[in-house]
């Protein structure tokens, strides 16, 4: 036998059957992993999945569900392929994304802010991706990579601004939210300022497009999306341990190793990215951020939030409100940002008497 610093990897369990430790040779490597987190996300993503399946094969031409996963995996009909794949694949694959995007953006703030209201469309980074991608369609076009560009500054540009606006002797999460909930009313006046001024038809289509939707959508956005989503989701995975690092304290971080300042930074920039990407895609999608990272806390029963779970939650939940949205109604379908927002103002009324009673 091996000695114990050149056995090959092993596999633990501890007698909670809680964690799972998994240890490389010469314990280079060690992974803690949450069997209940790990689970709840797996389940999650497996019931987005199904959601996915169900929409692909729902509308006005019914695609059987069997022919929708022979059809996924190569081996369907041509027209099942033509409807499956190139009519209905991308609207499902940005709901998927999208929404996973939303929730991983939501963890982040309301890790960075510890408040289950510091999500990006609260504290109104929504608010400046809209605007950033309203000046750009108006002024220069609707191209996706220009208002995607626009879409980012501005987002990046209203995250300085509250950050600036709230730092007084230190970060801290309440006085942000505030003075985002502020910025975001203005922000609100800004967008309605700016539609009213543009041409007829670009103040309509920037109307139909700000309620946030996924109707019209083609491979055109969700293929650039994805990629992009999948970029940030890299990051914001190297980023996550000092996300949690920084939920004890700074002092504590700095003893764990971790630069405080930088990582902050860093999710910044990622949950901006996130959310302005889905803004430049589909418009401004409220409440996913806000609702998919609390209900995957209490799913997982996890101290904080996190990064894998919400993501899950928020596909879960963008997917399904995107099949009600379709359905709800046919063969008229509804902005999805509709759906959302209905869900989303039930439970936000429900969160803040939870939090007015925990106070």
């Amino acid at each position: 036998m091996l000695p114990p610093d050149e056995r090959s990897d092993e596999l633990r369990v501890d007698r909670g059957y809680r964690h799972v430790v998994l240890r490389s040779r010469a314990g280079r490597l060690s992974i803690l992993i949450r069997l209940r987190p790990a689970i709840v996300t797996l389940v999650l993503a497996v019931a987005a999945a199904a959601v996915a399946v169900v929409s692909l094969g729902i509308g006005d031409y019914v695609v059987p569900i069997p022919e929708v996963v022979a059809t996924l995996f190569g081996l369907g009909e041509p027209k099942s392929q033509l409807v499956v794949l190139e009519w209905r694949m991308p609207r499902v694959l940005l709901a998927l994304v999208l929404g996973a995007a939303l929730g991983a953006a939501g963890a982040i703030f309301q890790s960075l802010t510890r408040n289950p209201l510091g999500s990006p469309d609260i504290i109104g980074f929504d608010s400046g991706a809209y605007v950033g991608a309203l000046l750009v369609i108006t002024t220069v076009g609707t191209g996706y990579a220009a208002v995607a560009a626009g879409s980012l500054a501005g987002g990046l540009a209203t995250a300085l601004l509250v950050y600036v606006l709230a730092f007084r002797r230190g970060f801290q999460g309440f006085r942000l939210i505030i003075v985002g909930i502020a910025v975001s009313a203005m922000l609100a006046s800004v967008s309605t300022w700016i539609i009213l001024n543009a041409d007829l038809y670009i103040a309509l289509a920037a109307g139909a497009w700000g309620s946030g939707s996924l109707n019209a959508v083609g491979w055109a956005q969700a293929a650039p999306a994805t990629a992009v989503m999948a970029v940030l989701g890299v990051c914001a995975a190297l980023l996550s341990r000092g996300m949690h690092a920084l939920e004890v304290g700074d002092d504590a971080a700095v003893a764990l190793g971790v630069r405080g300042g930088r990582v902050r930074l860093g999710l910044v920039a990622v949950g901006v990215g996130f959310t302005a990407t889905a803004t430049a895609a589909a418009g401004p999608i409220a409440f996913v951020s806000l609702a998919a990272p609390q209900l995957a806390r209490r799913l997982t029963r996890s101290a904080g939030v996190t990064l894998a779970a919400s993501a899950a939650m928020g596909s879960l939940l963008l997917t399904a409100s995107d099949l009600v949205a379709q359905r709800l109604f046919a063969p008229a379908q509804l902005p999805v940002g509709v759906i959302t927002v209905c869900l989303g103002g039930a439970y936000l009324i429900w969160l803040l008497i939870s939090e007015a009673r925990r106070r």
